[in-house]
């Protein structure tokens, strides 16, 4: 079989196993879903009181009525400034634009939302192939270079974490493919020093995605340093680096801008310097990451846990590899141990051991992997037999852990505790029932928002409902407080933030009765016992109450069942 074909059925797994059910997986995971919410409008905001964001401390309501506290020397006058449409608070903005056209262009849903990540891992693979070219032996053959090339994207396109993390709406998978890219360009540098230029603008482009991506720096001065000194007075290098700044200057104008109006920089900087930053009270990723003790006792079981023995057996063994051909004096070999060197170091010390931030090792585990892997001898039976079957251990591993809707067989061997970020847990089914409900409606009346920015983005919604002859329907929408804030965030609070639906808490409903409220339909969602809810410490009797209430009443509830049959949530319209 031509390597033509052999790389066309790699990309053709990589996209079904990254496309298919890709919006069936539940939006639970904080952060996905409060990217995906913010991606919808560019808009950065999350309704997190302890981790509030510049367009609510310049709103004109903020300003004035002091809702969510504010810095302390902030002006009182004026409205938002235009460079907070350049980033956002705690992450660069690339990443959320791409979300956000897609969504867009495909509507706002789980599919639509996660297509940039899948696309990304899809051609993440095919990057591979062209890396795994390039990072042989220098002596290598061309039929070796080639089969370094397949075998690595072939098992980056069905190994477990490489295909989960392309199935979610973080920033990796996008962070992935740019900082693969980057290297890329900067691997074709040695034949050609134009490609220090395209190696800059991959470079900005990576830092759009994630700040993560200043660990390229060092991977490439340490291999400067030590093969390529003459590149230091290269001006395509110094021309590249400026492309790089370039490309990232929204980002810097929206720190300087940042900084000027409260004398700080934005959130994951202002960490990273040392700034007490007085409203901003919660670094939830920060602080689970644990101390360095934390970070490096938990990285080999995490490592374990989420991804296959047979991937982790064969990337240790490529890295002895690599470090046999490394102290051969093997250049690319010496570049991916450097490149994996110093991920580790940026895992173990800085980010924390997360299933996201080890996807980033995966690629580069791989290409060591491939590079093993392309010294066997094709022609020798056994070989092709341990081949297939670690490919097909793959396969199966990952398909049971992200394609089916239920895993089966033991954790761990048979599939991935990875399930538990994407579960089907009935939420994608309350999506579906309330879209039913909604579909073809504008909000007959709409509560008084927070913020003056919110009112226009509502405003802008219903006059573009009313031009597609949407009609009006007089809703109000009730959830049981004891839903998981970050789970609701999607299927509730979208709602409102985007639509203007009215959205309130079970405890919120009595007082509301006391305000004079248009006649109307209500709905009051309750989740059972096969949903996320709050811990312990934090239910409320709310909702309960309610629920009894409407049952006493005679009211029978609509049942939303999650795919294995169960009843996950309770809607009771009345």
């Amino acid at each position: 079989m031509t390597t033509k074909k052999l790389l066309f059925g790699i990309l053709l797994a990589a996209a079904i196993l990254r496309l298919a059910g890709l919006g069936s997986g539940d939006l639970i995971g904080s952060d996905e879903i409060f990217y995906g919410v913010r991606a919808i409008g560019m808009l950065d905001y999350d309704n997190a009181p302890k981790q509030s964001t510049p367009l609510e401390w310049f709103d004109p309501i903020n300003r004035q009525n002091h809702i969510i506290p504010h810095p302390a020397d902030l002006s009182l006058e004026g409205g938002i400034p235009l460079w907070t449409k350049l980033s956002f608070h705690d992450h660069p903005p690339l990443v959320f634009l791409a979300q956000h056209f897609s969504m867009q262009i495909f509507g706002e849903n789980k599919f639509a939302f996660r297509l940039p990540s899948a696309l990304a891992g899809i051609l993440t693979v095919y990057l591979l192939y062209l890396l795994g070219k390039r990072l042989t032996s220098e002596k290598a053959s061309l039929a070796e270079s080639r089969r370094a090339g397949l075998f690595s994207a072939a098992i980056a396109a069905v190994t477990v974490n490489s295909v989960h993390n392309s199935r979610l709406g973080l920033q990796e998978p996008i962070l992935i493919l740019l900082m693969l890219a980057t290297v890329y360009f900067f691997t074709l540098a040695k034949d050609n020093k134009k490609h220090l230029l395209t190696t800059g603008i991959f470079a900005g482009l990576a830092m759009l995605a994630k700040y993560n991506a200043i660990i390229l720096a060092p991977i490439f001065f340490t291999y400067i340093l030590l093969f390529r000194r003459g590149w230091l007075k290269e001006k395509n290098l110094w021309l590249g680096i400026l492309l790089a700044i370039a490309v990232f200057s929204p980002v810097i104008i929206y720190n300087l801008g940042l900084y000027n109006a409260t004398s700080h920089f934005d959130f994951q900087l202002s960490y990273l310097l040392g700034q007490n930053v007085e409203v901003w009270q919660s670094a939830p990723g920060k602080e689970n990451a644990g101390t360095l003790f934390n970070k490096m006792t938990a990285i080999v079981p995490n490592l374990a846990k989420f991804n296959s023995w047979p991937f982790l057996l064969i990337s240790v063994a490529g890295l002895c590899w690599l470090t046999y051909r490394a102290l051969k004096k093997d250049q690319p070999a010496t570049f991916l141990l450097i490149i994996n060197g110093f991920l580790f170091l940026l895992i173990v010390v800085a980010i924390g051991p997360a299933s996201r931030f080890l996807a980033m090792l995966t690629p580069f585990l791989a290409l060591a992997a491939g590079n093993l892997l392309s010294q066997a001898r094709l022609s020798a039976k056994p070989v092709i037999t341990i081949l297939v079957i670690f490919l097909a251990w793959e396969l199966t591993y990952t398909t049971n852990t992200d394609i089916l809707n239920y895993p089966v067989g033991p954790k761990h061997f048979a599939w991935s505790r990875l399930r538990y970020e994407n579960y089907r847990w009935g939420y994608n089914q309350l999506d579906d029932y309330l879209e039913k409900e909604l579909g073809g409606k504008f909000p007959a009346f709409v509560l008084n928002q927070k913020y003056q920015f919110l009112d226009k983005i509502i405003d802008r919604d219903i006059t573009q409902r009313k031009r597609l002859g949407d009609q009006p329907y007089s809703a109000l929408f009730i959830y049981d407080d004891n839903l998981r804030d970050s789970a609701r965030f999607w299927s509730l609070d979208r709602l409102q933030i985007y639509h203007g639906w009215p959205v309130i808490k079970a405890e919120g409903f009595a007082e509301l009765q006391k305000f004079e409220l248009p006649p109307r339909t209500t709905y009051f969602i309750a989740p059972t016992d096969k949903v996320l809810v709050r811990e312990g410490a934090r239910l409320t009797t709310d909702g309960p109450a309610l629920e009894q209430s409407l049952l006493k009443k005679g009211l029978s509830p609509i049942e939303i069942k999650n795919p294995k049959g169960e009843v996950a949530f309770k809607v009771y319209k009345f």
